[in-house]
């Protein structure tokens, strides 16, 4: 069951692929204190592999977070974050924060996809066992 939080994340994520026309949303998941997502990206530099799309919108070696490209994983993240948050804070919740950056992984083949995809959907099972379950704040 999603708190008013989650569900305003919950809301914002299903919005990204119908405001953004670059992206679409492939597996997800809301988990109390942060979000499991795989995004596809399409732009200009779409590179055709088998039956998958790579997307390669960022260097191998991670991400500058200093300037967002139009369309880029860092901007598409930083303006749902943005949202969100003015959302939950018109709540009355104004001790809500993200981490400031994101974990990101380019999925290079159907294995890895499906492997992700299992990750997502287990991912609540295990919620009792992970180590960043918080025992006192609040949760999404």
């Amino acid at each position: 069951m999603l708190s008013e939080i989650g569900k305003i994340v919950e809301e914002e994520w299903q919005k990204t692929s119908k405001i953004r026309e670059c992206v679409n949303l492939d597996a997800w998941g809301i988990m109390p204190n942060h979000l499991h997502g795989i995004l596809i990206i399409k732009n200009e530099i779409d590179m055709p592999r088998g039956n998958l799309i790579m997307n390669v919108e960022t260097p191998r070696r991670g991400i500058s977070t200093s300037k967002w490209k139009p369309d880029s994983l860092g901007s598409i993240l930083n303006q749902f974050k943005s949202i969100c948050t003015k959302r939950i804070r018109n709540l009355n919740c104004s001790d809500f924060y993200w981490q400031s950056r994101f974990y990101d992984h380019i999925i290079r083949d159907e294995k890895s996809l499906h492997e992700i995809r299992e990750y997502i959907h287990n991912n609540p099972l295990k919620w009792n066992e992970d180590k960043n379950n918080p025992k006192y704040g609040k949760s999404f």
